[in-house]
């Protein structure tokens, strides 16, 4: 039998597997080997979402997850949370191994650990054609018109504003005199150095109240919960009401006075309107906590940056208000917690993804 021979069956096997190997090999560089292997397919041609955060025993931030996730579903698409648990370093890792998994086919919405880490979170996100959106923390000379398209937009809060909101509810409650101790958060997040800014503004107008200590929790009910004791033995009845810069904190912050009888006699703020502080409001345990809906945010984030990416929205076009905002906050207290309750807790809170602009609260004011 001629082997030269064209029409030969063996030899047009041959032919075919060998064109068929050439020709993946040829467009390897965008992803058509992995035709070959649909595990590889998938991951260089589904768009996937992906929220990061701190942690999902925090009711705030599994709050946030649960928005993520919402949005995902409504795309019909992945959704991979990453959780950094406190750790930067974890947190950066984790976004880098996620880019590498989905070869940049990725919407991130990231929450970072620490102002610092956003740079090096951003620089990768740009580098790999990755549509981000921030929450919270940046490097105050970092701002997302340099980084366009990529960077999307930073949504941030006005902390100054909103722990001085919560410090007057309680200062109020207090009858404008007596001893406070407050918990902060980490010392060098932008939220929990802004809300610390603000109990001093609010003191500054109550000079009846005295601040009689201030340690920080790390935003944590297992860490506040110690101080506290040690506060109630230290102080003993000079405390008169307390601060706290999350309600996570105000959780622990409760517990310790549930343990010693005082819960409802000494007031407790926070802020993120956390189920359990809308619960605590309602008994009268807690004095008031501000809503900067952490659901809103885990979906709005997510939207925004796919927005950005199918060119619904072109972040280029947009002004500076619109790349890094404040989003208006919620104060509530015992005569809205109710209607908040029923709306937010109790039901699902509305999201409408489309309205981009509409809880802007504006633009971000830096300290010269």
């Amino acid at each position: 039998m001629n082997n030269n021979n064209e029409n030969d069956p063996a030899r047009l096997l041959e032919l075919s597997r060998r064109k068929l190997l050439i020709g993946a090999a040829s467009l390897a560089g965008v992803g058509a080997v992995a035709g070959l292997f649909p595990t590889l397919l998938w991951a260089r041609t589904t768009l996937t979402f992906s929220n990061s955060f701190r942690s999902l025993t925090n009711p705030y931030h599994a709050t946030f997850n649960r928005g993520g996730e919402t949005y995902a579903a409504s795309q019909q698409l992945p959704y991979s949370p990453l959780v950094t648990e406190g750790n930067s370093q974890k947190g950066i890792a984790d976004i880098r191994a996620l880019i590498a998994k989905t070869d940049g086919n990725l919407i991130l919405n990231v929450e970072p650990n620490d102002s610092a880490d956003a740079r090096v979170i951003i620089e990768q996100c740009v580098k790999a054609g990755v549509y981000v959106t921030t929450i919270w923390n940046k490097p105050d000379d970092m701002h997302p018109w340099d980084y366009s398209p990529y960077w999307v937009a930073h949504i941030a809060e006005d902390g100054e504003a909103v722990g001085e909101a919560v410090a007057t509810e309680l200062f109020e409650a207090m009858g404008g005199k007596g001893g406070i101790v407050a918990l902060g958060g980490i010392f060098s997040n932008v939220a929990s150095i802004g809300r610390r800014s603000g109990l001093d503004a609010a003191l500054k107008k109550y000079p009846d109240i005295k601040l009689l200590d201030f340690q920080a929790a790390d935003w944590s009910a297992n860490k506040a919960f110690p101080i506290v004791q040690s506060w109630l033995t230290r102080f003993g009845s000079e405390i008169k009401g307390i601060w706290c810069a999350n309600d996570d904190m105000g959780m622990g912050a409760l517990e310790a006075l549930r343990g010693e009888g005082l819960a409802g006699a000494i007031p407790v703020v926070g802020i993120d309107a956390i189920e359990q502080a809308i619960e605590a409001i309602r008994t009268g345990e807690y004095i008031a906590t501000s809503s900067l809906d952490p659901y809103w945010l885990g979906s709005m984030g997510l939207a925004l940056a796919h927005a950005a990416k199918t060119g619904r929205l072109d972040p280029a076009k947009e002004p500076h208000e619109h790349r890094e905002f404040y989003v208006r906050p919620q104060l509530i207290t015992k005569n809205n917690v109710e209607a908040f309750y029923a709306t937010s807790v109790k039901a699902t809170p509305a999201v409408d993804v489309t309205d981009f602009w509409g809880r802007v609260a504006g633009p971000i004011r830096y300290n010269s």
